[in-house]
């Protein structure tokens, strides 16, 4: 880890609103993997995960924090669709805590371990739902640059509506900054138990 986690204590004033809002945001809607250093450690109550490096820098880390918010809590397309493009994000760009976070949050959504292993690998799975086959086109496509093609856009267009298929270019997209964020600053797995 390149940027040391922040204790509460140790918190700044410009950072201690952030902290309190991504805590209260990761409480509701990210508990299904470890984003907070347990008690009994050095930095007990520090923001794990992306949240560290967007506190070291509050006006940014800030900006995309409100991004997530909305891409979360505003969310429209169905959860499966959501963690497959994530995770095909996050495979592709080998982020380590992105894949670790959404795996925990794709089995509770009950999609299966053959279906998982396959996503992580960097391959299209056998067996996906028409939606969650077009969130894995979508999502495939612009991982690997370009326009996205005109038949995907369209497709994405007539399953999930233009909201929907706006929404998942955009969460393509900020996953991708996510994933950014963790490999840049290293951001290591939580230690198991």
């Amino acid at each position: 880890m390149r940027l040391p986690l922040i204790a509460p204590a140790d918190l700044t004033e410009e950072q201690k609103p952030l902290y309190a809002d991504m805590k209260k945001g990761i409480g509701s809607d990210f508990n299904a993997f470890v984003t907070v250093a347990p008690e009994g450690t050095p930095q007990a109550g520090a923001l794990m995960g992306p949240w560290n490096p967007w506190l070291h820098e509050p006006r940014i880390g800030g900006a995309i924090w409100e991004l997530t918010k909305a891409m979360t809590m505003e969310a429209t397309l169905p959860d499966d669709v959501r963690q497959i493009a994530i995770l095909v994000t996050g495979a592709h760009f080998d982020a380590a805590y992105e894949i670790y976070a959404h795996i925990a949050v794709a089995e509770v959504d009950k999609i299966d371990d053959a279906t998982l292993a396959t996503l992580v690998s960097g391959s299209r799975p056998d067996g996906l739902t028409r939606e969650q086959g077009i969130g894995y086109d979508v999502a495939y496509a612009l991982v690997n640059g370009g326009v996205l093609p005109e038949p995907v856009y369209r497709i994405a267009v007539s399953t999930f509506g233009q909201h929907g298929a706006n929404e998942l270019i955009y969460l393509v997209g900020l996953y991708a900054l996510v994933s950014m964020t963790l490999n840049g600053f290293n951001v290591p797995l939580p230690e198991k138990d």
